[in-house]
């Protein structure tokens, strides 16, 4: 009874300990993002000009969807959308992920919050509440893994102290994997469950569910979700094949790969990137191994060699079946993903402006130093690899146990000292290490990886089957290597955390009570002025990123967007883009009107751009697409006889008048009417 008693008391404290470090990330972030926008004190204008980007275009179509009549009228024009870019009728739903978008505005209706809070920040209030989730998810893997929730606690302690390199949530609140990782990170929790090899029947079907419904859930609010889960479904196939027991949970785990994509593809209007996806061809070439295996007696010559044949084909089938797929189902996948790894790991060059653009993103290329020595400071990366090394050591251990057919145990206790023998420890160590190897090479990844970081060190670290593996390679003698074990998988990670709360706390503290300034006038001055003097009808150009801003400030159609998984897209913002090259009033006039745009934006940011690396500013690589900069030879300039437009056009002259007009202009931005007639002056 008094055990049964102190298993609930540890279970109902850990449990009020992942839910109160969820919540209370989430009251962070909220008044975090209050005192850094002065969000409450501003009109919603000014509101709406701190979403930049992409972030615009989505908190736009939830906007469209509250002011449409019904929702199936909403839904309809969004997947019939042809009143955000000129020429072009899109589904905008299915191209960028806008389920969260539609929840988002079937909640705040039905559940009456119109009559309560604010449209924005009922939609920031339910992202907030995702990374709460997040956080618990997290607290509640490294929990599962360790046996303790103090390891769940120091999980939280180094995600929140380590946010700028775990998640963007600062930066941009409707991005797309701020409403994901949250389900994948649950998804992850119940898949830890699940592997364990001591689960009851009940636990793991509750487990299997929560698996299932995340997977799904994952998949539908991002349109990457499926190369991510193709990295998961690796270190599956991996674990599965050094033989641990338990092949029939790995391939249930199949399964629910496989209805996932096919319940994505209907209700994504038959969405081709599903069947293209390297997770389906993977999955289908394990299901067809799997088939073909002979029954062979383990740990025989025999087997041994079944298993090389079976990695090898489960490889080249899959490579194969993705081709296959992509010659025979029509499908729209960006190719620029192809072109930009050829052109990043030097196997191509390009002067392809798109291309170069791309490349020059702090996002995709590799980390800086200041990353890792903010994981050092923070004593974070020294334990993870500490903990790493460990693991796979262990995992190796196991793996050669395995090859001289030596026996492993079910249940492995802590007086083996073999927590490489946990299935669910081999899956973490492959999984971080694919996701950490991917990282090294672009830093916009370790969004992915930091997360699983903290929550690997932290388990860890509070394992006493870490410590107790490590102290029986060494033998130790003296002490016994299991009281030494308990002793440091408790002191360790109190010493870390009264360590992380004596620097880092007062800083947290110090941010929420620092006011920060956001200020803009000139753009709300832009979009004022276009909401009080421009037609209903105007189409607007310049640079994808403020078109996103037009777009939900006004509601007025633009030429180009802020995304970059369409290819006519890319093309429609290089063309814009080439109002800062050196190119001929007649040329931008051409450009322009081929998509029916009205006014035209220039922005000083741009055209005067000094800030960016050299080379790697807009108009640097107008020039090197344009064969106006020798790339190969320094910076020597060939013969262009035009100036540059955007500076040219301000200057009022013949010819640039006589296809502009200028109409507006603050100290950031010049708009310019593109003229219907043209009046050639002298």
């Amino acid at each position: 009874m008094n055990v049964l008693l102190q298993r609930f008391a540890k279970i109902f404290i850990g449990c009020l300990a992942a839910v109160t470090s969820g919540m209370m990330y989430a009251l962070y972030l909220s008044a975090y993002h209050e005192r850094k926008f002065w969000f409450s004190n501003r009109q919603e204008l000014e509101r709406e000009i701190t979403f930049q980007g992409d972030s615009a275009i989505y908190y736009s179509y939830y906007k469209d969807m509250l002011k449409a009549p019904s929702f199936e009228r909403g839904v309809y024009e969004l997947t019939h959308n042809n009143k955000t870019v000129s020429l072009k009728t899109i589904n905008a739903v299915q191209q960028m992920s806008l389920y969260p978008e539609l929840i988002a505005s079937v909640l705040y209706q039905a559940t009456g919050s119109n009559e309560i809070i604010e449209p924005v920040y009922f939609y920031i209030g339910i992202v907030f509440g995702l990374q709460g989730i997040y956080v618990t998810a997290l607290f509640v893997t490294s929990w599962i893994m360790s046996g303790t929730w103090l390891a769940g606690m120091l999980t939280v302690a180094w995600f929140i102290i380590n946010r700028v390199d775990t998640t963007r949530i600062e930066y941009s609140i409707p991005l797309r994997e701020n409403w994901a990782l949250p389900y994948f990170a649950c998804q992850v929790a119940a898949l830890t469950g699940y592997l364990k090899s001591n689960l009851n029947t009940y636990g793991e079907r509750f487990c299997y569910l929560l698996m299932s419904a995340s997977t799904y859930t994952f998949m539908m609010m991002w349109e990457y979700s499926h190369y991510l889960l193709f990295l998961q479904a690796i270190s599956l196939f991996l674990l599965d094949s050094f033989s641990l027991e338990q092949s029939g949970k790995v391939h249930e785990v199949y399964k629910i790969y496989i209805f996932s994509l096919f319940l994505g593809y209907l209700l994504q209007f038959e969405n081709s990137a599903f069947l293209v996806s390297p997770l389906l061809s993977l999955v289908v070439a394990l299901v067809l191994v799997k088939c073909l295996q002979l029954n062979v007696k383990k740990g025989t010559f025999v087997a041994k060699i079944m298993k090389v044949i079976n990695f090898y084909l489960v490889c080249t089938l899959t490579v194969t079946l993705n081709i296959i797929m992509k010659t025979f189902v029509p499908h729209k996948e960006n190719g620029y993903m192809l072109k930009f790894l050829e052109v990043k790991f030097g196997l191509n060059i390009t002067k392809n402006f798109t291309m170069n653009w791309l490349l020059c993103q702090k996002s995709l290329q590799a980390p800086s130093q200041d990353f890792f020595l903010r994981l050092t400071q923070s004593s974070l990366l020294p334990f993870y690899i500490l903990v790493l090394i460990i693991c796979f050591l262990s995992i190796m251990q196991v793996i050669f146990r395995r090859i001289n057919d030596k026996s492993l145990k079910k249940a492995v206790t802590l007086e083996d000292g073999r927590i490489g023998e946990r299935p669910e420890i081999i899956y973490h160590v492959i999984h971080t290490i694919l996701l950490g190897s991917l990282a090294m090479v672009i830093e916009g990844l370790k969004y992915l990886w930091t997360p699983y970081v903290c929550m690997l060190a932290a388990s860890g670290v509070c394992s006493p089957e870490l410590w107790t593996t490590l102290f029986k390679w060494f033998r130790l003698r003296t002490v016994h290597p299991i009281l030494l074990a308990l002793i440091l998988s408790m002191a360790v990670p109190t010493i870390i955390g009264f360590s992380l709360w004596k620097e880092f706390f007062p800083r947290l503290m110090t941010e929420l009570t620092e006011l920060q300034e956001f200020y803009d006038p000139d753009t709300v001055e832009l979009m004022t002025w276009i909401k009080r003097q421009a037609p209903v009808a105007a189409v607007f150009a310049g640079s994808p990123q403020l078109m996103g801003v037009i777009k939900l400030c006004t509601g007025w159609m633009v030429t180009s967007l802020p995304l970059y998984n369409d290819d006519d897209l890319l093309k429609r913002n290089e063309n814009i883009y080439q109002i800062y090259s050196k190119r001929s009033a007649e040329d931008i006039y051409k450009i322009l009107t081929s998509y029916k745009a009205n006014y035209l934006i220039v922005e000083d940011a741009i055209c005067n751009e000094v800030g960016t690396m050299r080379g790697c500013r807009v108009k640097d690589l107008l020039d090197i697409a344009n064969g106006h900069v020798d790339c190969e030879e320094s910076d020597k300039l060939t013969y262009s006889k035009y100036g540059r437009f955007c500076h040219e056009v301000k200057i009022n002259y013949s010819p640039y008048v006589n296809y502009f007009t200028r109409v507006y202009w603050n100290r950031s931005y010049f708009v310019y009417k593109i003229n219907t007639v043209i009046s050639f002056q002298s």
